[in-house]
């Protein structure tokens, strides 16, 4: 998208606020949320374009709120004033005539306050010519099958109350993994605002490694616990899981959250695990769907024990607690787990024998109250012995509590460095953010099946 018509989609944007500020009614509340993408996407498929195009998108979110009742509409948003205004007033219309029929939402949060932001990340990206050749030159004799995904997003807000933000940025993903005939895989993202020719070639060649090692007899393991080494990859698969029944305080609240026990403190994690939400990295907006900002850096776990939840609005009047700008899911948009000590060289040598895992998937809670997580290994796992791979793995099937592998008995080091694992969903529209997580080696990691 280009900067002209970046600039003629706030000003839109903009004028539909100041409009619906002159046309609500007394007693009425409103929030609009714009939800704009201009998306680049490539699928590959045996190193050869399967599909490619571009997706220009934009959508609206009209909420009204009035006599303690709210409702919400979904309308396309062109950017031609004359379509767009027909469609808001329409369903502002729609939505007077609604409320009344309304039941009353003892929680409902009004817009409040005065915040206001702008923030406007220009990268550079491969242009849409240059995308195949870039990717695919490095790869060429490889069956390289994934998908890039790169453009502006946009995200916009905007209430009766006067609070109105915008923030747009470049940014891509891609999501690839390299096959062999046998069917094993190495698996692999590359995301950024910058396209780093340098980077993307250091990791292929580091996939090239991975196959090499996969081409090796496979060593089929007997369920027991192993000493195991988490890639950032896996640890960014198992810090997503707090953002489904754990950090949230309405689950806390209602008795179905995986940290209920370490918030009584009852238990706590080991002091090497430091968890925050860090929007410092500029990855995703600081503002939630009622204009609320969340502060820079919000610390959650510190030194093992939880310092401090996920509270929207709503939660903190039905529960009475002080809101720090959770969204309305109470989940981690832009979290970060502090590094450690653990050197890259060091890693191989300090597992000695046991798992190298390199990606996890199909995780699910198997015994939320217990903190217990049940998924599998996938793609590019090892054996090691005596401090160097040896063997790739068939899959395992794993059970274990977060108050073992985070836990202070468990939990051996974390990785001096980070990597950004980004999300790569594209589910109605690209996903933002991502987590910024180091490695972790962990002793007696239990492995069932």
């Amino acid at each position: 998208m280009k900067v002209e018509e970046l600039a003629i989609l706030e000003s839109n944007f903009n004028q539909l606020i100041e409009t619906l500020l002159i046309k609500k009614s007394e007693g009425e509340h409103f929030t609009v949320r714009l939800n704009s993408e201009g998306s680049q996407f490539t699928r590959f498929n045996h190193a050869k374009v399967r599909q490619t195009g571009f997706v220009a998108d934009a959508s609206i979110v009209l909420t009204l709120m009035a006599d303690k009742r709210r409702s919400f509409r979904h309308f396309p948003f062109s950017g031609n004033w004359e379509i767009d205004w027909q469609l808001a007033y329409s369903a502002l219309q729609e939505l007077r005539d609604e409320l009344p029929l309304l039941p009353i939402d003892p929680y409902l949060v009004l817009p409040s306050g005065t915040n206001t932001s702008r923030e406007v990340n220009i990268g550079k990206l491969l242009t849409p010519e240059i995308v195949v050749s870039n990717i695919l030159e490095s790869v060429a004799d490889l069956d390289f099958t994934g998908l890039y995904a790169g453009g502006v997003i946009i995200r916009a807000y905007g209430d009766s109350s006067g609070q109105k933000h915008w923030f747009a940025t470049d940014s891509f993903t891609l999501d690839y993994s390299l096959f062999m005939e046998s069917g094993q895989a190495v698996k692999g993202t590359f995301a950024g605002s910058n396209w780093d020719e340098s980077a993307y070639l250091a990791k292929i060649n580091d996939g090239k490694k991975q196959l090499a090692m996969l081409s090796l007899p496979v060593k089929e393991l007997p369920r027991g616990k192993y000493k195991t080494y988490f890639a950032p990859a896996a640890v960014a698969d198992l810090l997503a899981m707090l953002s489904w029944g754990a950090i949230s305080e309405a689950d806390i609240q209602q008795g179905n959250s995986a940290l209920a026990v370490l918030s009584r403190q009852e238990k706590q994690l080991s002091p090497k695990f430091n968890l925050q939400e860090n929007f410092q990295l500029g990855l995703v907006p600081r503002f939630n769907e009622l204009g609320e900002m969340a502060a820079p850096e919000l610390p959650l776990i510190e030194k093992g024990v939880l310092s401090n939840t996920l509270v929207n609005s709503r939660t903190a009047k039905e529960y009475n607690k002080l809101a720090n700008g959770a969204n309305g899911s109470e989940t981690l948009r832009s979290p970060e787990i502090s590094p450690g000590n653990l050197a890259f060289d060091d890693i191989l040598p300090s597992l000695d024998t046991g798992l190298y895992v390199s990606n996890l998937h199909y995780l699910n809670w198997s015994d939320r109250p217990a903190g217990r997580i049940t998924g599998m290994t996938r793609y590019a796992c090892f054996w090691v012995e005596n401090g160097e791979i040896v063997a790739p793995i068939e899959n395992l099937r794993f059970d274990e509590s977060l108050y073992r592998f985070w836990g202070a008995e468990n939990l051996v080091d974390l990785t001096d460095f980070q990597e950004f694992i980004p999300e790569v969903g594209t589910y109605e529209s690209r996903q933002l953010g991502g987590s910024l997580v180091p490695g972790m080696l962990v002793e007696d990691f239990t492995y069932t099946l």
